[in-house]
Formats: C-alpha cells, structure tokens, sequence
C-alpha cells in the first residue's frame, strides 16, 4: 500500500494576470471532461473567459512537478489545431516523425501520444497513451460481435461509419473513467479506465500534452477537497464555541467534524458513538441535579422533569437557536455536483447565513433536517467535549446550549431511623459488592419495593432507582467507550446496548441471587420471581423487571452513600455484573438481529401483537413469505417479541 506524502508548502509563485487565466483554463477543462465526459460547449466556454479583476482571489488545483507547477500540462489548454504548425516547430521525436489523419487533420504521431481526444459518432472522450505499430483497420478484431471481423468492419456495422484511411495506426486510448466518492466505506480505487483501439481519423484532438495519469490524480480530488472542506465546517464550528464559551479546550478537529457526520454520508465514521456518550452523559447530569434539588418528589415527577430537559424537541430547538443545525453533514458526496475552482457556469448558488458578527456561512441550495437528526448532533458535541476536554468542559458545553446543570453541594437526608438488620441482610448483601455502607438505610431503601410499605421504611427504592439509573448508563457507556476506541460506531452502540438495559441487569440479579433479598408483598412479583426460577435454563426466559430496577436503585444508593463519586459505584457494582458483554461474546438482540437481515435480504417482515385475558402478550413476526412464522407468549410483548424472532431466526439458519 503506498502511503501519500503529507501536504508540504513551497513558497510563494508569482503569476501574470494571462498565466493565472491559463491556470483557471485549466482546471475547468480537467474537471469538466471529467465529470460531464464530453467536451459539449467547453471550448466556446473556455475562450470567452476574461482575467478577473485586481484584487480577486482565487484557488486553482494544478498538476505539479515537486518543486513548481506542471507548465507544460498546464498550457496544453492552450492547444490549437490552427496554431498547430506555428506551435510545433521542433518535434520531440525526430524530424522525420510521421502525420497521421485525424478528424481535424494531419497531426504529428508525437502530438498524438499523451492527448486527450474526443470521438464525435458516439460523444465520448478518451486519453491517448500510444501508437500500435500493427493494428491498422483491416487487422482481425477480436469481440463479441462475430459479424465483424476487422475493425473496418465494426464501425461499418455498428456506427454505419466507413473508415476512409483504414491503413492507418490505430491509437492505444484510455476510456474516461467515472468520477467516485472515495470517502464512502469500503470505496477503493477504480481502475484507470478501459482500453480501447481507435482509428484516428475518428478521433478529435482537444488538449495536448496530457497524461492519463493526470486524469486519475485529479478524480481523487473532488473527495480529498470535499474532506478539507469538511473539516474546515468543522473547525469554524469549533471556534464558534470557542469564541462564545470554552477556552483553550484541545478538542480534535476531527472530532468535531464526527459529532456533525451523520450515517447518511455513508463514510468511515460518524455521530453515533459520540452521540451515545453525550445522551448518557447528558442523562446523568440532568438526573443527578433533579435528585439533589428536588429531596422530596417521586421518582415520576423528576422523570417528566428530565425528559423535558433532555427531549429531542428541546435539544433541537437548543441546536437551531445557536446555528447548529447548518454544520450537519447529512448527505452522501455526489462528486458530480462538486463545485470545482473557477466554475462559473452559474449551476451553483450560494446562500450567506450569518452565525455571529465576526463570522458567516455559505450554504449551497436549502436542506430539511429532521428533529432527531439536530437532536443527535448536539448529544454528539457532548460527547466530543466529554470525551476530549473531560466532564468539566462537557457541562461547560451543555450550560452553554442553555440547558442550566450545576452539582450542588447538597447533603442527602435521612428522614428516618430504622434497624436495618431486622429487614435485609446487610452483611450478605455487602458482600455481593465491593462496598461496604457507611448509611444502610440507603441499601434498606434500595431493596424496598413499593408493595411493602411499614411505618419504620417510608420510602422505595423508585428515587434511587432514578438517579442510579442514569449513573450506571453514563458509567457503563463511558467506560466501553475508552476500552474499545477502535470500533465502529455501530458495534460500540450494539456493545452499549447489550450492557445497558433492564433485561441484562435482570438477569445478573438473579445469577446473584440479589431477588432473595428483595423486601416486597405483591403475590404477582412473587409469582414472576417463582416462574423466573422454575424456567431459569431456558435461553428466552423473562425476568420480573423489577430485578432489573434493583440494580439501578443499588447503583444509586451507593452513589450517594460514597458522597457523589462515580468512580466507586462502577467499581462496587461491577462484581454484580460480570461477566460485561465484550466483542467477542457480544450476541445481537434477536429483534434487531433479525430486522437487519430482512433490511439485507429483502425479505418481507411482519409483526402483529394481541393480548390475551390473561394479561399475556403474542407477536407473530413473518419473513420470506409464509415459510418462517412463529407466535410466543410472554408476560409482556418485548419479550414476546423477542422469542418470536429467535425461533424465526432459527428457522431461517437451517
């Protein structure tokens, strides 16, 4: 694999106002050829440009030689089968090289070589590299059109052309090849065209000299450009917060430039890991102030109040108010509609916005964004300040979007005194962790389901839950985001999605006998907790979500009992839940395992969902016609579901 050398400045090269036309020329005509295969209009295009005027800039991509720019490919613009003679007084070659027919007329074979040529029965362009010495019209054509012999015979057969001076050399072209997207995922480099044979007297010269080689560097600058620019949308957008709020924060350009990516660009990277950071670390935030600040109100009350906080609604709106929205990249690079340098064919428009008094924007045309997708670029730059500046510069950014989160130094009261001993075992249960309490009515609390309501415990485990919840979220999710930077976007949110959900916290309380301990009366969860263990090897089994909810009061108690330290709470509530799902041991939810291969296969998926008398539910999922069905049912329609698309899946496999 060659490795490109990095961009190196030279020095400063003065140009006259006629070479800098010549420059512009240049460009047009290479990319044009380029991106619209046909040369319709260039030239009329080409010569009634003017020099612009003193003092306007302008920026031109050129061929180089390492040390300057590539005159003389640059000044093959310049080429004029009137000038011809004038202009080819010394042949490279000899004196004595030949002229060979063309459709403008006789031409030296060393003008041919290294050409660019346009064939005007079939409106294409093509690079010239050579001459065959022993092809000529009437040598034996080998194709698929066994009616044709020769190549005479061909283009009397299938263009209705009759080559006049068929003893002529054929010319060794290239075929002009595609402009490509390079920064697509999985886009390696196209090939340089196809070989073609052409009589000359067909072909048209149009710039000379010019290489093939030329063409194939310049189809990859309408990508590189796109990324530069791309990256510059970036870093403005950074200096735009910079200027507002946040000082020296060392945030990687590159960074910001992956929180305003989103999947529909189809590149090597985009939002969703940091996406998934900032929503976590966002929903802790928020959850953690609401906690401390509201002492006294339900666990419902403060998730209405948090969920109106963090809405997609208020972060689009938050996103709008301060010009985001415009930066997001949203769309997959169509080179074609590139606007190269000098491009004056008015196909373009530009719109100015104007972001602050000191800085404006140009957009091309008007875009519709959905609310989510300025939602998710803004958890996105949360996560990229979190994620390079640290949890101080994260909340400096989310005050800055104007949701207001400040930790205040607010001790937790204890509004009652009990015995904790005489309801749960507090040594056994602190051995299940890495913990020991310093307040165990916190860990009294946290196991007390809302059934079990006594004088001496007035409170449940719903507020600790609450705030553990989004704390185990953030931790978790943090710390699968540092051990795994290198993978893709979409296995890390698969990673997080598989380690952070009530289903899996579930399943480790129950691995951990933490159901043992619970302090509850409702006949119901009794019934849920004995149907768990009687069904404990099935793989599908459904466990009561309140095993789940145990987990995440526990989180939150022990968040508070260690006054507010992050770090202990991951540290104590991990032995609950090992082994954490890694890469290798991760298994697709098989929901979304089997929507993804419907999604690839095309096959056509159904789902339909009943409730019966007995407070079951049934889904019915059918893919590939009629052959795969399967009805389950469970205590409730998520699990259902879930079994439903295991036995599809399992039909499928075999």
């Amino acid at each position: 694999m060659l490795i490109p050398e990095p961009l190196k400045y030279i020095g400063t090269i003065e140009l006259q106002p006629d070479m800098v036309l010549i420059c512009r020329k240049f460009a047009i005509n290479v990319f044009k050829v380029l991106r619209d295969h046909n040369i319709e209009n260039l030239t009329e295009m080409l010569n009634s440009m003017v020099p612009n005027k003193l003092g306007e800039r302008e920026y031109f991509l050129l061929p180089s030689t390492g040390h300057s720019i590539d005159w003389s490919s640059v000044r093959s613009v310049l080429f004029s089968y009137e000038n011809i003679r004038k202009d080819h007084k010394l042949c490279p070659l000899n004196r004595d090289a030949r002229t060979i027919q063309t459709e403008s007329g006789l031409v030296c074979e060393c003008i041919l070589r290294n050409s660019l040529v346009c064939t005007p029965h079939d409106r294409k362009v093509y690079c010239i590299r050579g001459i065959f010495e022993d092809l000529t019209g009437y040598s034996q054509l080998k194709s698929k059109y066994r009616s044709c012999k020769t190549y005479k015979d061909y283009y009397k057969h299938r263009h209705g052309i009759n080559l006049h001076f068929d003893r002529e050399p054929l010319l060794s072209g290239k075929e002009m090849f595609p402009l490509r997207n390079y920064l697509c995922k999985g886009r390696e480099p196209s090939g340089k065209g196809l070989d073609v044979q052409l009589p000359p007297e067909l072909c048209r010269v149009i710039v000379s000299p010019i290489y093939i080689n030329t063409f194939y560097t310049f189809s990859f600058l309408p990508s590189i450009m796109h990324r530069l620019e791309s990256v510059l949308i970036a870093i403005n957008l950074k200096k735009l917060h910079t200027d507002r709020c946040i000082q020296n924060v060392a945030i990687p350009s590159i960074m910001v430039l992956e929180a305003i990516t989103t999947k529909k660009c189809r590149e090597k990277f985009d939002m969703d890991s940091l996406k998934t950071l900032g929503e976590s670390f966002l929903k802790y935030v928020t959850s953690r102030q609401l906690f401390q600040v509201f002492p006294n109100q339900h666990s419902g009350l403060l998730s209405i109040k948090k969920d109106k906080l963090i809405s997609n609604a208020t972060l689009c709106q938050l996103g709008c108010e301060h010009k985001l929205s415009g930066f997001i990249r949203n769309e997959c690079f169509e080179p074609k509609n590139w606007m190269f340098p000098g491009d004056t064919s008015g196909c373009h428009s530009l719109n100015e916005e104007i972001l602050t008094d000191t800085r404006k924007m140009y957009i091309s045309g008007r875009r519709k964004l959905k609310q989510k997708t300025v939602a998710d670029a803004v958890k996105a730059l949360i996560g990229a300040y979190v994620s390079s500046g640290g949890e101080v510069v994260g909340l400096i950014f989310v005050n800055w979007l104007g949701i207001n989160v400040e930790f205040p130094n607010i001790l937790y009261e204890r509004k009652f005194q009990v015995k904790t001993a005489n309801f749960i075992n507090v040594r056994c249960i602190e051995s299940l962790l890495n913990y020991s309490f310093r307040d165990p009515t916190l860990l009294l609390e946290a196991f007390t389901h809302g059934s079990y309501m006594v004088a001496e415990i007035p409170r449940c485990y719903q507020r600790l839950e609450f705030l553990g919840d989004s704390v185990l979220d953030y931790l978790i999710t943090a710390y699968l985001y540092e051990k795994y930077p290198g993978l893709s976007p979409g296995l890390l949110t698969d990673l997080r999605s598989a380690s952070v959900n009530n289903d899996f916290y579930a399943q480790c309380a129950f691995r951990k006998g933490v159901h043992k301990h619970i302090l509850h009366a409702s006949q119901k969860l009794q019934k849920d907790i004995a149907l768990s263990t009687t069904n404990s090897e099935h793989s599908n089994i459904s466990f009561p979500k309140v095993l789940g909810d145990v987990i995440e009061s526990l989180a939150g108690a022990i968040f508070v009992d260690s006054g507010y330290k992050k770090d202990l709470v991951l540290e104590s509530i991990k032995p609950l839940l090992e082994p954490l799902v890694t890469p290798e041991t991760l298994v697709l939810h098989p929901t979304k395992e089997l929507t993804e291969l419907c999604h690839k296969q095309h096959y056509n998926q159904k789902e339909s969902f009943s409730r019966n008398n007995g407070g079951t539910s049934s889904v019915e999922v059918e893919a590939f016609g009629r052959v795969f069905t399967h009805t389950s049912e469970a205590i409730d329609k998520k699990t259902a579901k879930k079994q439903a698309s295991s036995e599809v899946l399992k039909g499928i496999e075999k």
